[in-house]
């Protein structure tokens, strides 16, 4: 089969490798689709810890093909969507339900063979049934959906709040409509790239901002601004050290900003604590997706969050070397990794 594979910093390659065989417990999955993540650009430049060699892709769906002798509850044929995330369930970060936290983890499409790839192994604990009907290419949205659920429960948004969403990327997107969902009435979000802010007011977004036209602060939470005094909640979706400077100024006092861009391992920013202290602005940060991935396939399933219009464009494994070793086109949203194609 083929299968993308990541053998050294700056080393990306798709290759022909043996077809995995499962193991008792493991689901041998026909991927359908598998979506470009931003970590896995961070991983091909050595910016997030991995275990290369190894085959990336960590947002995948597909068809199980095959199945381990002690599986039960899925079957051949069904469609399922997989947790990338493989918590030990023994440390103390797990036991006290923190598995996101884990000591141990270990992650499909980083530390082990992952979903860019004709085939991918899942274990059954890591897989959730998707109906027949969907979508194929939908099915790939569930994990970062999952990641962006668990910021939006540690944000505490509520009906009546006011939002701030900064980065106009898949994640930010995905904010943005589950923001709405959660009862906010006031949802903007900013972006340099005109096509998203569009996007993302057909979505759902009550105003968008252009951070590069004026200064943001002044814009959204100055005095003459969308609201005065700022926001009740930000959402950090961009992973740039500026943004992570502007989500704490754009939170009023009381207010929260919740980090859910990932910035390469080592980058630092400047913040002013006594800023944040005197306003007592809650700076949060949000890692994984802890028990949520059933709800982010559910979702899915239910049609309620918006999936196809985030889609760029759909690219072979043949392809998907040159799409992860370079930036992201100009208004680009998420490439889709399309084995079959």
């Amino acid at each position: 089969m083929k299968a993308m594979r990541l053998e050294g910093i700056g080393q990306l390659f798709t290759r022909e490798v043996d077809k995995p065989t499962p193991g008792p417990d493991d689901l041998l999955v026909r991927v359908e689709a598998c979506g470009v993540c931003g970590t896995d650009r961070h991983l091909f430049h050595g910016e997030f810890p991995s275990r290369p060699p190894v085959t990336l892709g960590h947002e995948f769906s597909g068809i199980i093909e095959a199945t381990g002798s002690h599986v039960s509850g899925f079957a051949v044929g069904d469609r399922i969507t997989g947790d990338p995330n493989i918590a030990c369930g023994r440390c103390s970060h797990c036991v006290n339900g923190r598995v996101n936290l884990c000591r141990n983890l270990q992650a499909i499409g980083i530390h082990r063979d992952g979903g860019f790839a004709d085939y991918v192994l899942v274990p059954q604990k890591q897989a959730f049934l998707l109906p027949a009907e969907l979508d194929p290419m939908h099915g790939a949205f569930c994990e970062p959906l999952a990641c962006c659920l668990h910021g939006i429960d540690l944000a505490g948004i509520q009906a009546g709040s006011s939002v701030v969403v900064l980065g106009g990327g898949v994640i930010g997107l995905l904010a943005v409509q589950l923001a709405r969902l959660a009862g906010a009435t006031t949802v903007i979000l900013s972006t340099r790239q005109a096509s998203r802010r569009t996007l993302a007011e057909e979505l759902g977004a009550t105003a968008s901002v252009d951070p590069s036209a004026a200064d943001i602060i002044e814009t959204i939470a100055g005095p003459n601004g969308l609201v005065p005094g700022g926001v009740d909640v930000v959402l950090e979706c961009a992973g740039v050290g500026e943004t992570v400077i502007q989500a704490t100024k754009l939170a009023r006092p009381g207010g929260t900003a919740v980090i859910l861009g990932v910035m390469p391992q080592g980058e630092t920013i400047s913040i002013e604590p006594f800023d944040l202290l005197f306003r007592e602005v809650k700076l949060v940060t949000s890692f994984l997706n802890p028990f949520t991935h059933r709800r982010a396939a559910d979702l899915i399933a239910s049609g309620k969050i918006e999936v196809e219009r985030l889609i760029s464009r759909k690219v072979s494994l043949a392809e998907a070397p040159a799409v992860v070793s370079n930036p992201p086109a100009k208004g680009e949203v998420k490439v889709l990794v399309v084995p079959g194609l």
